[in-house]
């Protein structure tokens, strides 16, 4: 099976990465096409994969992946649909484009699934989920499973969730930067340097994370087992509690809901 992408941007780099590292992926069998060929001679250069000077040249692929702008679906559509054929399963991960949006601008019978990756699928661990057209079979749906799993954790979601899963996985990875990064500034406060300070706060909440998946408890429970009676670690929950930082995240996770209404 030969796999298309139109557009080679960060993202799509990650998942011709996570695809050629995972030796699961023959790397001749991934097209590449992008309106810059020096991204197309990079990521040749990088992976061995193979590269295409025209966009009928990707559209050759049984998968082809829109990797490109949003704004520049319209455009781009109408001469994807000069070359695509009823057995190719067309996969988006522009935000904002709907099932029923690529439904209308791409001939009836095509196979569509929209994926949501994040931004750590840089480092193979992306949260990413996906939703399937009517038209999708279930092969389909565990071809662009095994595809996304490449660059971490792959979920079905109905596409009207999507929204949220933006807020929770998409855009948490930034709020999850900075809290990172406010831990090992306020280290840096107490006298430890910021390298160091920034590898044991990444670590910590790594592990933290790593607790919660893997812990069947509730993730208070975890809380309370932190907290000696009287200790220092109550001290900071406290302190946490009474600044409201479970209300700011909750602000946080819905002004993201309400901008990506305005947007959709």
């Amino acid at each position: 099976m030969k796999y298309g992408f139109i557009g080679l941007g960060n993202m799509a780099t990650a998942i011709i990465k996570g695809m050629v590292q995972s030796k699961r992926f023959n790397a001749s069998y991934i097209l590449g096409f992008n309106r810059s060929s020096h991204k197309t001679e990079k990521l040749v250069d990088a992976y061995q994969i193979s590269g295409c000077s025209t966009l009928e040249e990707v559209m050759k692929a049984d998968v082809i992946i829109l990797a490109v702008q949003p704004q520049t679906f319209d455009e781009l559509l109408p001469k994807v649909n000069e070359y695509l054929s009823p057995n190719q399963v067309v996969i988006s991960i522009a935000a904002g484009k709907s099932i029923d949006y690529l439904e209308t601008n791409l001939p009836k019978a095509t196979s569509i699934i929209r994926v949501m990756p994040n931004i750590n699928a840089i480092v193979g661990a992306s949260t990413t989920c996906f939703s399937a057209s009517e038209n999708a079979t279930n092969a389909d749906k565990e071809m662009v499973t095994n595809l996304f799993n490449t660059i971490g954790s792959m979920i079905e979601l109905p596409e009207e969730q999507f929204t949220v899963f933006s807020a929770i996985a998409g855009a948490s990875p930034a709020f999850s930067y900075m809290y990172i990064d406010s831990l090992a500034r306020a280290a840096v406060r107490a006298g430890m340097d910021k390298k160091r300070a920034l590898e044991i706060a990444s670590s910590a909440v790594f592990g933290s994370a790593k607790m919660i998946m893997e812990s069947s408890e509730h993730p208070w429970e975890l809380v309370d087992q932190v907290c000696s009676p009287g200790g220092t670690t109550i001290e900071g929950v406290t302190s946490l509690q009474n600044d409201q930082f479970e209300s700011t995240i909750f602000d946080a996770v819905n002004a993201v809901i309400e901008k990506d209404h305005t947007l959709s």
